[in-house]
């Protein structure tokens, strides 16, 4: 779609971030940061290979570059994939400072970096699976001790 004012197409921010460099390097910076963390190392497996790719081709495809990850994976389903996951604000806390760290040192500017952190901090916030809901929200999965099995 053209930018009425100038008639050029609006370019995206993985174009106006340099390309897949940029996330390659996002992902690599983030996973470094979880191997030494003691909340989120024991969500992850041994070898955290395929899910630094995962992460770095999801926010490839997100922020405008080529879809390789729904592609190879299907449908993003972010929560989805997530809720096998006890996700908690420690967490989610972790995850933060992790991706946060990333970014800043990242080089991206200034308001491409706050872009990226404001969606970040709405997806990991998304992503808490194991409290009580947030006023006005619907749990997803209920509570451990809740949990009805069927017979």
């Amino acid at each position: 779609m053209a930018d009425p004012p100038t008639g050029r197409t609006p370019v995206s921010i993985y174009e106006q971030l340099g390309g897949a460099s940029f996330f390659d390097a996002l992902a690599a910076r983030f996973y470094a940061g979880v191997a030494g963390d003691p909340v989120l190392r024991p969500l992850y497996p041994k070898d955290m290979t395929d899910a630094e790719a995962n992460l770095r081709d999801f926010l490839i495809q997100f922020w405008g570059g080529p879809d390789d990850y729904s592609r190879r994976r299907g449908h993003p389903m972010l929560r989805a994939r997530h809720l096998p996951f006890s996700i908690g604000r420690q967490e989610r806390d972790a995850w933060m400072r992790h991706m946060a760290a990333a970014v800043r040192s990242s080089g991206a500017p200034a308001e491409l970096a706050t872009e990226l952190l404001d969606y970040f901090e709405r997806a990991a916030t998304h992503l808490l699976n194991a409290e009580p809901p947030r006023p006005g929200h619907l749990p997803i999965v209920p509570p451990p001790g809740e949990r009805r099995v069927d017979d």
